[in-house]
């Protein structure tokens, strides 16, 4: 048996702990633990969406809908783009990262990551045997550092992802920066906008004039369904077509769909969602602020990325006593472009939120 030699040299994605696991560990109850680790919506998914699927599990034995349009009018109306501007991924936008991989990435062909970054581009990309090239973000401005991307395209490169805001650091790209990097290449510009209702800035008006410009999204955040794996691209026609050649036909769920159609109904729910996780993160930022041997980035998203090597404890140890004390957040040692010292913690109730500062203050004090 061969394995593919561009397999081989891949190291397995490292995603956030889950509650089971960590209550098995530590010997803790799974009730008593707080999940700041994962940037997941706090809320919980809309009301509408859990009626919507409770009434559609009748259908399980049916395939799903394979074009998908009523969820396209949907999308496109929330998003100010047309149904045929869009493709749906059944697996968070994550599918959609891999669809660019079909359509675009050849054995050899390269494609570029400003570091540190949302590091499942290069995990979905690589068996493709597509190469990495890594541009800089830079952690004192907490932006991208855009000569250091132009300077990275020669005539391998296929894509360009740009994460705005950005994960894990929640910093933004400006539209300025983003026009210099798709006027300085052919390549397919990705920009990320997973986190993009926190900081309440789209670029979708970019997609007017740039033809290589693809702007990502889920429904897993703002939206309060990363359970039910549900992304989006949005792009020219052309691209969407070429993507649709290659994509799964029945990879969204039926559940998935109802969910997705629902919530996007409860224009309620997605602004209490968005408004509740930006209060959240400004008093967690307020905060940690406050603590002592903690340095903290302003973030646009609904996380917050710290810098702990002034406590004497690297984010291993760190993340480890919290876990003790029932806490989990993202150890983001894993994240190439960062050291051993950096945490990560999204946004929770204010009460899970005073959870996460009482443990830290104990643990550093």
């Amino acid at each position: 048996m061969r394995v593919r030699d561009a397999i081989l040299g891949i190291e397995p994605y490292v995603p956030g702990r889950s509650i089971k696991e960590i209550a098995k560990e530590y010997n803790l109850k799974e009730s008593e633990i707080v999940k700041l680790g994962s940037n997941e919506n706090p809320l919980g998914p809309s009301p509408k969406a859990v009626k919507a699927v409770k009434l559609e599990t009748k259908n399980m034995h049916r395939y799903p809908e394979s074009g998908l349009d009523d969820l396209k009018r949907a999308i496109a109306d929330y998003s100010g783009a047309s149904p045929n501007q869009i493709i749906v991924g059944g697996d968070g936008a994550d599918e959609i990262i891999d669809l660019l991989g079909k359509t675009f990435m050849d054995p050899g062909s390269e494609f570029i990551v400003p570091l540190p970054s949302y590091m499942y581009y290069e995990y979905t990309l690589r068996p493709y045997g597509a190469r990495p090239v890594y541009a800089k973000w830079d952690m004192e401005e907490n932006t991208v550092d855009t000569d250091s991307v132009i300077e990275s395209i020669n005539d391998r490169t296929r894509l360009i992802f740009l994460c705005t805001p950005n994960n894990p650091t929640g910093g933004l790209i400006s539209e300025d920066n983003i026009i210099r990097i798709l006027e300085s290449t052919s390549a397919l510009v990705v920009v990320d906008e997973a986190y993009f209702e926190f900081a309440g800035i789209s670029n979708i008006k970019l997609l007017e004039d740039y033809e290589n410009l693809l702007i990502l999204r889920t429904f897993s955040k703002a939206m309060g369904l990363a359970g039910m794996r549900i992304g989006y691209g949005i792009s020219n026609t052309r691209i969407i077509d070429y993507m649709h050649r290659v994509k799964p036909v029945f990879s969204l769920t039926r559940l998935s769909h109802v969910a997705a159609l629902a919530t996007l109904s409860d224009k309620d729910y997605i602004k209490k969602s968005v408004n509740f996780s930006i209060k959240s993160r400004e008093y967690l930022y307020s905060k940690l602020l406050q603590v002592d041997k903690i340095r903290v980035l302003k973030s646009y998203a609904n996380y917050l990325l710290m810098d702990v090597r002034e406590t004497g404890m690297n984010a291993g140890q760190l993340t480890d006593e919290l876990l003790k004390r029932g806490v989990i957040v993202r150890d983001c040692t894993s994240f190439k472009g960062l050291d051993e010292y950096w945490i990560r913690v999204s946004v929770g109730t204010m009460k899970e939120d005073d959870r996460f500062i009482d443990a830290l203050k104990e643990i550093i004090e």
